[in-house]
């Protein structure tokens, strides 16, 4: 029956089913009726622009993508089918419907007990922590090794959304929020790391190429002239990527420039988009955060988990992201024992390396030279544990196997912290390794919070 009621209420788009959530959580903290009624309606909203902004993303690069490998006369073994159909494969497992009680309840307990301030009510993205549960479950056989599977990346999650919520505020001006995504927390450690090296290096410490700066002086009322004015605008590398992928396919001038304008569309409306969830959610948080700490009254600074929608009002990130989806073609295209080429997931690497760009303070130059190990990483993980995806998608309905051959997904499925936990219940040496690698970086991150909670 559970099982039922779960299927049923993940067939409603994340857009549909996340804004209803918010709103009984609005209506729960007290929030009056109107205000909860505008706040999900604006969240609606928001996140339905960005999903059909996706979507015709997805549509417009794709053939794009397809007919630039066939004219390099490559032959890809593994589809990339993007992480929805991840998402539907883990909501379909059995693991599933105890995994949503158990996150909700570990949540709450670790707030009681003052282990973490972060407030997790992101439950869609809850499937992240699901699908690494029901892949350790499906190699082991094990329902109660999948379940501590699901529970381990859930705490690691709970600690690096809170770890990144200074840099959130700092950098977008919003208080006691952060992003949710193991996909998107997991490289945070990599993220911090990587950026205290730059810090070090002699040249690249001092690059820094941030769009948002000529928005800064624009507001001070000083000359926007001289700071690459162009390149601060990401409809404008948005048409110059859809336009330089057009040429490298081999389209005429007619769909070269067709796709140049839809690429710099989307780059436009996903800001606008994000900026409306950003608002929606404002007025949620607050009331939610009072009402908790009125219930946890020594438990103060709560952070609130939220998907990464909001992020993408950033001019950094959307920058970042789209030059990294050109170099994640290219790279795909030569990267020895690589079998995926990027298309379902590659718009994800936007909200991939979201929060990496805001603990880069914005420096895309930074942003996408950490970027580039992020994505061989990616690739070879994601083929690497292609198999493995598809025998557990052929123990489902959820997905259509026929003609389809190997599946799965470039940034999801090749997520590096998900891979090294699911080795880790494997018992293998060298993800045991990688885990204490991983638990050092940990600490690091968790020293640069304190530093920062200081300077708030």
């Amino acid at each position: 029956m559970l099982q039922s009621i779960l299927d049923a209420f993940f067939s409603f788009k994340a857009y549909v089913m996340l804004p209803a959530i918010i709103f009984i959580i609005a209506l729960s903290v007290r929030l009056s009726v109107k205000k909860s009624l505008v706040s999900a309606i604006e969240l609606a909203v928001g996140f339905a622009g960005v999903f059909i902004a996706f979507d015709f993303f997805v549509a417009n690069i794709q053939p794009a993508v397809e007919q630039l490998s066939v004219i390099r006369g490559l032959d890809f073994t593994v589809l990339d089918v993007g992480w929805p159909p991840l998402a539907a494969i883990t909501w379909a497992s059995p693991l599933a419907a105890i995994s949503i009680p158990l996150v909700l309840v570990l949540n709450l307990v670790l707030i009681a007990v003052g282990f973490t301030r972060t407030i997790y009510i992101d439950i869609w993205n809850y499937w992240h922590f699901a699908f690494l549960g029901a892949l350790v479950m499906n190699a082991s056989g094990s329902l109660p090794l999948g379940l501590a599977a699901t529970a381990l990346l859930a705490i690691y999650c709970f600690k690096l959304t809170e770890w990144t919520a200074p840099d959130v505020e700092r950098e977008l001006g919003l208080k006691g929020v952060s992003a949710s995504p193991v996909s998107v927390n997991g490289i945070v450690p990599y993220t911090a790391l990587v950026d205290a090296l730059f810090d070090r290096i002699p040249v690249i410490k001092n690059i820094n190429y941030n769009p948002s700066r000529k928005l800064e002086r624009e507001d001070a009322g000083g000359d926007t002239t001289s700071y690459l004015d162009l390149l601060s605008e990401p409809m404008v590398i948005g048409a110059l990527m859809g336009l330089a992928l057009a040429i490298a396919a081999g389209y005429d001038v007619k769909q070269s420039l067709e796709l140049s304008v839809h690429i710099a569309a989307v780059m436009f409306i996903l800001p606008k988009c994000a900026g409306l969830i950003g608002e929606a959610m404002i007025p949620i948080t607050q009331a939610l955060r009072a009402q908790v700490e009125r219930y946890f009254p020594h438990r103060k600074n709560l952070v609130v988990a939220l998907d990464t929608g909001f992020l993408l009002s950033h001019k950094s990130v959307i920058v970042t992201g789209l030059i990294l989806m050109a170099l994640a073609i290219i790279i795909a295209l030569f990267l020895p024992g690589n079998q995926v080429l990027p298309l379902g997931d590659l718009p994800n690497l936007i909200s991939v390396m979201s929060i990496s760009v805001l603990m880069f303070r914005g420096n895309v130059f930074r942003a996408v030279l950490a970027g580039i190990p992020v994505i061989v990483s990616f690739l070879l993980i994601s083929t690497h544990l292609a198999p493995k995806y598809t025998a557990l998608a052929a123990q489902t309905t959820a997905f259509e196997l026929d003609n389809v051959g190997l599946i799965t997904a470039f940034t999801d499925g090749g997520h590096q912290v998900r891979a090294i936990f699911f080795y880790l219940f494997q018992g293998d040496g060298i993800a045991i390794g990688l885990s204490v690698v991983l638990l050092l970086s940990m600490l690091f991150v968790r020293r640069r919070w304190q530093r920062l909670e200081r300077h708030c």
